[in-house]
């Protein structure tokens, strides 16, 4: 697990590094510089090139003029232009600037005529908010413009570290080096598509520069397995939980397949699917592990249950309205609640007012669509702030809520929010949710706990999207191939 952070706790961890840990700026600011100079040298097919590097007078270009210093030490030819009045630059800027006056490299204030390898972005740090204008403007228009790798320097210049919205303007990046932690806007929609490729990068800013605090969000890029729940190696299929899905209506069993395959993929040790009569035959050919009933048999089966599951395929008529109503008020199973049961539930006051009175695991996992429901939000107003509002309706109904998108949250009162900007447009298909229901559940029923099912399942459905991507590309994915990717990853 990692912290995903902004620009106001990025200052604040740089702070506590320099004041605190005792790591003095200059230090980081050569670390900074080294690290992008690794990825550009990873990035080229030759030791030896030339870079053009737009820097600013603050504390980002003077990691820009320390990186030209030690290209310049490689052999390459190097061109900084510098923005902006030095004489109110940064003293670490000025200390830089001092430094490479012993170095081969020109500096000049107009952006160069000729081409060059790599084009690196130093002008702005993490805390640009304003709209960009005048002089700005125009370097990164023209910046944008030049042929070669770009490549930014913590944020492109232009880029709310905080939300990734563009300033007017913003530097469009083949790679972004980020410092320490990632910024959420380099993650976010917008900033994903200018930031181009984020790395990482280890400059000796690490969690202890959060005295005793954490970012308000975090997110994992660990090997799926590692975070799985641990296998009882003398358990059996009732150690590894029993799952009931209550998904699929008349004639249409395809989302229960999907839930009931991918729970089945993500450990659970037994699955029962309460379905229509009619998708019997269908159910046992495709999942012939799974047990079946009906709608009759619901309220036994709650009994039989560790965790329940709602919602995929299930429709919105009176049938689903009842299973609905007897599983919030007749269990106290953790449950899961998705697709269909989320449009019941947003029309029904009164399961809304048992659920938030209910001291019991639930989690929701509404997409856009169904958030705005659910929320007597527009989508619009949603976007504009996704994580804000999907926290607020955790508050409000005091459960966890998974608000899917391109980049999903999930939200639970007292805790940071889980960020998974993972996947691929793949997953933008018909079934991707009814899978994603089937993990969760399949976490819940090994005994995970409630909030880390719901972060852990929506990270190990996108990394299943992104196997199938590699495997196939994007325009081929279906939800059934994520479903068994799943063992893949």
């Amino acid at each position: 697990m990692k912290y995903l952070v902004t620009a106001a706790e990025m200052k604040e961890c740089d702070s506590n590094t320099i004041n605190s840990i005792g790591i003095p700026g200059m230090v980081l600011m050569e670390r900074a510089a080294l690290a992008v100079r690794d990825v550009i040298m990873e990035k080229m097919h030759s030791a030896v090139g030339s870079a053009y590097i737009l820097a600013g007078v603050g504390n980002n270009g003077g990691d820009g003029l320390a990186l030209g210093r030690l290209l310049a030490e490689q052999g390459w030819e190097v061109y900084i232009q510098v923005i902006g009045e030095t004489q109110k630059a940064s003293e670490q800027w000025k200390r830089q600037r001092s430094i490479l006056s012993h170095f081969p490299v020109e500096i000049g204030s107009k952006a160069p005529e000729k081409e060059y390898n790599i084009n690196v972005d130093a002008l702005f740090g993490v805390g640009l908010s304003r709209e960009i204008t005048g002089t700005y403007r125009d370097a990164i228009e023209q910046f944008n413009g030049r042929k070669g790798l770009k490549v930014a320097v913590d944020v492109p210049s232009g880029l709310n570290a905080d939300d990734g919205k563009v300033c007017g303007v913003s530097i469009r990046a083949d790679i972004t080096v980020t410092f320490g932690f990632c910024k959420r806007g380099l993650v976010f929609v917008k900033g994903r598509e200018y930031a181009g490729e984020v790395v990482t990068a280890d400059i000796g800013i690490g969690r202890n520069s959060f005295p005793g605090e954490t970012a308000g969000m975090f997110y994992y890029d660990e090997n799926p397995r590692e975070l799985l729940p641990p296998r009882d190696r003398s358990g059996n299929k009732g150690t590894f939980g029993k799952v009931l899905l209550v998904a699929g209506s008349h004639n249409m069993a395809g989302a229960a397949i999907l839930a009931a395959k991918a729970a089945y993929r993500t450990g659970a040790g037994m699955v029962k699917v309460i379905t229509s009569e009619s998708n019997r035959v269908i159910l046992q050919e495709a999942v012939p592990e799974a047990l079946l009933g009906t709608d009759a048999d619901l309220e036994h089966s709650l009994e039989w249950a560790d965790v329940v599951a709602i919602g995929p395929g299930i429709g919105t008529g009176d049938q689903a309205r009842d299973n609905l109503q007897k599983i919030i008020f007749n269990s106290t199973l953790p449950l899961v609640l998705d697709a269909d049961a989320l449009n019941l539930l947003a029309g029904e006051e009164k399961l809304y007012q048992e659920l938030r009175r209910q001291d019991r695991t639930v989690i929701l996992t509404p997409h856009v669509g169904e958030l705005a429901r659910l929320t007597k939000l527009s989508v619009e107003e949603l976007q504009e702030n996704l994580p804000e509002k999907a926290m607020e309706y955790a508050r409000q109904l005091k459960k966890i809520v998974v608000a899917k998108d391109a980049v999903s949250f999930v939200c639970k009162e007292k805790e940071p929010i889980g960020v998974n900007f993972r996947g691929n447009s793949g997953m933008a298909t018909a079934g991707s949710g009814d899978v994603l229901t089937g993990i969760v559940a399949a976490l819940l029923a090994q005994g995970m706990d409630g909030f880390e099912a719901a972060c852990v399942g929506t990270y190990l459905h996108a990394c299943a999207g992104e196997a199938v991507a590699a495997r196939m590309g994007e325009h081929a994915c279906m939800a059934g191939d994520i479903a068994e990717a799943i063992g893949e990853i």
